[in-house]
C-alpha cells in the first residue's frame, strides 16, 4: 500500500477481512447445538455451559483481533503527541489493512473493514470493545438455532411426561 509516498506492507499479525473465512451455520453445527439444547432441556437449564462455550468459540472466528489492535495503540500511547499530530492516514498505517481509525477529542476510534466501530480508547477510561455486525449475526444465528432445538426438546420431554401418566390429565 502506498499512502503519501510511504510504502507499507500488510501487517502479518492482523488478518485481512478478505482472507477471513465467511462464517456459516452448518448442518453439523446445528446438530451439535440441538444436542446441547436437548441435554440442557433434560436438565431444565437454558443455554448451558457447553452451548455458551461453543457460541464463544464460533463468535471468535469472526471477531477482530482486538488485543493486537489495543497493543498497537498501547505502543504509541507513550508519545500521544505524535498521534494527536497524525491524521487518519497515519492511524490507518498504524493499524494496517483492513482497519481504519480516527483520533477525535482525546479518543481513538477503530473501525473494521465493514465500517463497524470495534474498539474505542479514551484516556482515563481505557478500552471499550464494541460488537461488530459479523459478531452480532453469529450470536443471533446460534441463539436462534439453540432456541428452536431447546423448545422442541422441552415439548418432547413434556409429551413424554403426559404419556407416562397414561394420558390422564392431572389438571382435570
Amino acid at each position: 500500500m502506498n499512502i503519501t509516498g510511504i510504502t507499507k506492507s500488510h501487517h502479518a499479525d492482523i488478518q485481512k477481512a478478505s482472507s477471513k473465512k465467511e462464517w456459516k451455520l452448518s448442518d453439523s453445527l446445528r446438530e451439535q447445538i440441538a444436542g446441547y439444547a436437548r441435554e440442557d432441556a433434560a436438565q431444565g437449564v437454558y443455554m448451558g455451559n457447553k452451548f455458551l462455550a461453543l457460541r464463544k468459540s464460533e463468535v471468535a472466528k469472526v471477531a477482530p483481533d482486538r488485543s493486537v489492535l489495543m497493543g498497537k495503540v498501547n505502543q504509541e500511547m507513550a508519545d500521544m503527541k505524535e498521534i494527536r499530530e497524525g491524521d487518519e492516514r497515519w492511524l490507518r498505517i498504524l493499524f494496517g489493512e483492513p482497519y481504519e481509525a480516527e483520533f477525535q477529542s482525546g479518543a481513538v476510534h477503530v473501525y473494521d473493514g465493514n465500517g463497524d466501530e470495534v474498539l474505542t480508547y479514551t484516556a482515563g477510561v481505557g478500552w471499550h470493545e464494541k460488537e461488530s455486525k459479523a459478531e452480532t449475526q453469529v450470536h443471533g444465528a446460534l441463539k436462534a438455532a439453540y432456541y428452536d432445538a431447546y423448545h422442541a426438546a422441552r415439548q418432547e420431554i413434556n409429551a413424554g411426561a403426559v404419556e407416562m401418566q397414561g394420558g390422564f390429565d392431572a389438571r382435570a
